[in-house]
């Protein structure tokens, strides 16, 4: 898996934050060796507005292509870590979903 792009709206991308989310993120590269293009990432991190009364609400987006689909998490948390976090969570999940749909229909051939 190879990561393209990481970027950050609304607010300035550090070199701390580029740094956790490619270490999140790259934990799932296990789950995508045997794809065929590689599988590729992108990621936006930022926050959703600067018109809050209270606090920064901030998100965390990846768009992974894969072969033949595209899965597209977008997650919101009042921490941008927690964002990043659920956002790696919910990827992982719908990875594990994507590669059950495929062992099921190789079955039903």
């Amino acid at each position: 898996m190879q990561i393209n792009k990481i970027h950050a709206t609304n607010m300035e991308m550090t070199a701390a934050i580029k740094s956790y989310a490619e270490e999140k993120f790259l934990g799932l590269a296990k789950l995508t060796v045997n794809y065929e293009p590689v599988a590729s990432l992108d990621i936006e991190v930022g926050k959703t507005s600067e018109h809050h009364q209270k606090g920064n609400i901030f998100k965390c987006e990846a768009t992974m292509r894969i072969p033949g689909d595209v899965l597209r998490v977008e997650v919101t948390a009042d921490d941008l870590y927690a964002a990043i976090d659920k956002c790696k969570d919910r990827l992982k999940e719908r990875l594990a979903e994507h590669k059950d749909t495929l062992i099921e229909r190789r079955q039903m051939e």
